[in-house]
């Protein structure tokens, strides 16, 4: 995240961490190009007004060596501006002020997007498959029936296959940051999905310490 307004920059940074997002932050493009040399990133939020480098010409610098998503969220919010920074390559654009739960749904979206989810929001892991458009799941073809809970927690476990998953993640993502149970939560909830995706339950794998991990095939 590249913003030069530290009350803006800390308030995005406690919501996406307490969300299970780990995020970089810059205080203006030149700093940013700095941290883009070392590391890649899933995607990047840039402010426009900034001094230095602004926010239009650091998502062209960006663009010349990464096609990473880039979200603008900044105060320039005219059609002029957002058909501006759509030319130059951003992906999507939120004006301020704005919500932080929209800014975070967006940054989740773009991430997906960047990790190769079908637009048509099917996706497969193994002998699983879930439409989340038509909120369906199938193991080998056959349709699974699933609770809301569980089908939020499988949808979780999906768009992070191959990720280790500690409870506290899986709590906040599934269950919200307002969630007062325990964390034992987790597991009886995963005890029931494995039970109900019968022969590809074991595609959840447990990790002893660390938490849950959803994989291509069961054990």
């Amino acid at each position: 995240m590249v913003e030069d307004e530290g009350r803006i920059r800390d308030i995005i940074l406690d919501y996406f961490t307490a969300h299970g997002m780990a995020c970089d932050v810059a205080r203006e493009g030149i700093e940013a190009l700095a941290y883009i040399r070392d590391k890649d990133y899933d995607v990047m939020i840039l402010d426009v007004l900034m001094p230095r480098l602004d926010g239009f010409a650091l998502c062209k610098e960006i663009r010349k060596k990464s096609n990473v998503p880039i979200l603008f969220l900044t105060a320039l919010g005219s059609e002029e501006d957002t058909l501006t920074g759509y030319a130059l390559g951003a992906d999507d654009y939120v004006a301020k002020p704005f919500s932080l739960a929209v800014l975070l749904a967006k940054t989740r979206a773009l991430i997906r997007r960047g990790h190769g989810e079908d637009p048509s929001g099917v996706l497969t892991c193994g002998a699983i498959t879930v439409d989340t458009r038509g909120h369906l799941c199938q193991v080998l073809g056959a349709e699974v029936k699933l609770s809301p809970r569980e089908y939020e927690l499988l949808l979780c476990f999906m768009r992070h296959k191959g990720q280790v998953m500690s409870r506290e993640q899986l709590l906040d993502q599934v269950w919200g940051m307002d969630f007062q149970g325990e964390d034992r939560a987790v597991d009886v909830r995963i005890r029931s999905l494995r039970l109900a995706l019968g022969a590809a339950g074991g595609q959840i794998k447990t990790l002893y310490r660390m938490g849950y991990k959803l994989e291509e095939e069961s054990s």
